[in-house]
């Protein structure tokens, strides 16, 4: 399958202060796993050392073949065309179109060649069911499909990850439920997907293989045994 995430007794750190002791897990190519934990428990800053956004202080930890512990700056932007982030707030640029969101992001990753970077945000537009929606300013859009437009943000270096930080947290059910089958079907395709959510409504209707975190560690627990969390 391949390894996509590797952590071996690792910590997890707000400057100085250990969020999470020995971290011990991996994902898979291809695998849907959820992180659950309550608020503050360490979920964001798991995913947030998982993107490089804070630094890995103790452990051992590859991500897309990165390790974590001695990674440059200079190589951070490289791991992050391999690693997609969705975020809960949507996070697109509120002053331009979605295609000009989207070539801002392909510019910045090195994208060159005018026609190619058309085609592309045409391609991830209709993967996430907006094809047509490329000149749409972000407030013409409902909450729902501005997070679909995010995820179609997130896929345009093609990565081998999704990394999604609450991803529904801001939207109907219905709307929640598109987002799944959209994540589910990058999944089947062989795109690994780490969920961080608090709705465990969703767990149950797309069970995955679920993470928690919990007094200072990072466990895994059934899917179906909501009571403990």
């Amino acid at each position: 399958m391949g390894t996509i995430i590797q952590f071996e007794n690792s910590d997890i750190c707000q400057q100085e202060r250990v969020i999470l002791s020995g971290v011990t897990f991996e994902i898979e190519k291809g695998e849907f796993v959820y992180l659950v934990g309550r608020t503050a428990s360490g979920k964001s800053s798991l995913l947030k050392t998982i993107y490089a956004d804070l630094p890995l202080r103790k452990g051992y930890a590859t991500v897309c073949g990165y390790k974590l512990k001695t990674i440059k700056r200079r190589e951070i932007p490289y791991l992050r065309r391999k690693a997609g982030i969705v975020f809960q707030d949507f996070q697109l640029l509120t002053d331009r179109n979605l295609r000009d969101n989207f070539l801002f992001v392909l510019k910045a990753t090195q994208w060159h060649d005018k026609a190619e970077m058309e085609e592309r945000i045409a391609d991830v537009l209709e993967k996430v069911g907006l094809q047509g929606s490329e000149y749409k300013m972000p407030h013409q859009l409902s909450g729902g499909e501005q997070q679909r437009a995010a995820i179609a943000r997130a896929l345009l270096n093609e990565p081998e990850l999704i990394i999604a930080d609450e991803p529904t947290g801001n939207l109907d059910p219905a709307a929640s439920t598109d987002i799944m089958e959209i994540f589910s079907e990058l999944s089947a395709h062989g795109m690994a997907v780490f969920m961080a959510t608090h709705n465990y409504n969703l767990i149950k209707e797309f069970p995955a293989r679920v993470l928690r975190c919990v007094s200072g560690i990072l466990d895994e627990v059934t899917p179906l045994s909501f009571n403990e969390i």
